[in-house]
């Protein structure tokens, strides 16, 4: 058999897998939600064929899925793959004639497509998670006013999906809790560790955070945090990740920069948030943090090492008198 093209990859590859990571998607859940509008989509366009498609690394899964069988497929046997790579749908009306997929197996045996349309399925931040996509036997033209109901249910798709995130996130600060935010730092860690890359990480918290609440009231205290977050958020680049662990403390895993680099972010982080004015506009009262930051060690088994020594760098922050950013090395 001939053997067929490959697949595209996204310019902002790593960066979207990292998104679809953060995510936190399950395979083959079959989602009542999902298939709803799906059913919506089939019904409307007259499709014997309908998926909620991600697609990662290596495969693409279904979310849901409509008149087939298969959970998932090989990327690079996936339309989708190529639907991933632009903003429009991507509609094929016969894949026979095309030459990205006339020797693909899904069209030379079954399901044995012929016409293919799919949506991204593109998030706030402007990477494509997957797709919508209806599926045919048999060839045909797909209209645009077709295109643009399809469009339409992908949004509606997008927005169920975003909820789902959200609800993976502190409502207040819109950053990971520690559950997510452990789980999305060890893949960091394991990514780190099999590719000698740099990881750092950034404990820290507000210096007497009681007393901002009980002097201003706990309204301005959930302000304070709020304003900290945008601060260190402006200063971040698109693979670190922030986390609020407790009431008043963070962590940040600072993707990527030597152990340097991280701590002039750390300095940065630190005096940044002292120069922030929000409620104390008309007072002389600063936020102060106390950090800790360490790196990937080559000894490090696991992410908790790496936490576990920046926590000591921050008790030895609070120790010192606070409003600093200790280091610690691995011994």
């Amino acid at each position: 058999m001939t053997r067929y093209p490959e697949f595209p990859i996204p310019a902002n590859e790593s960066h979207r897998l990292r998104e679809l990571e953060r995510y936190g998607l399950d395979d083959g859940t079959d989602d009542p939600q999902f298939c709803r509008i799906l059913e919506l989509t089939t019904d409307l366009l007259e499709m014997p064929i309908g998926l909620v498609s991600i697609v990662d690394q290596d495969r693409q899964h279904f979310l849901c899925r409509h008149g087939i069988e298969e959970r998932s497929t090989p990327r690079k046997m996936a339309f989708c793959a190529h639907a991933i790579v632009g903003d429009k749908p991507l509609v094929v009306e016969n894949a026979l004639l095309d030459e990205r997929f006339s020797t693909n197996p899904l069209v030379l045996g079954p399901p044995h497509i012929r016409f293919y349309a799919g949506a991204p399925l593109r998030t706030q931040r402007g990477y494509n998670l997957g797709t919508l996509c209806v599926i045919d036997h048999k060839p045909r033209q797909f209209s645009e006013r077709q295109q643009k109901w399809l469009s339409q249910f992908a949004d509606l798709l997008m927005r169920e999906l975003e909820w789902r995130h959200l609800s993976r996130l502190c409502p207040l600060t819109g950053l990971h809790r520690r559950d997510s935010f452990f789980e999305l730092a060890d893949h960091e860690f394991k990514r780190a560790k099999s590719n000698g890359w740099p990881l750092a990480l950034l404990s820290f918290d507000i210096d007497n955070f009681r007393q901002i609440n009980m002097r201003w009231g706990h309204a301005e205290g959930d302000r304070v945090l709020v304003d900290l977050v945008g601060v260190c958020k402006s200063m971040l680049d698109e693979d670190d990740l922030m986390a609020r662990i407790y009431d008043e403390e963070f962590c940040l895993l600072i993707v990527g920069k030597d152990d340097a680099a991280a701590l002039a972010l750390a300095e940065l982080v630190r005096r940044s948030i002292t120069q922030m004015n929000g409620i104390f506009s008309t007072s002389e009262y600063r936020v102060c943090i106390s950090g800790g930051i360490s790196s990937l060690s080559q000894a490090d088994h696991s992410f908790a090492d790496l936490y576990g020594r920046a926590e000591q760098a921050l008790l030895l922050a609070k120790n010192n008198g606070r409003n600093q950013i200790a280091r610690l090395f691995a011994n």
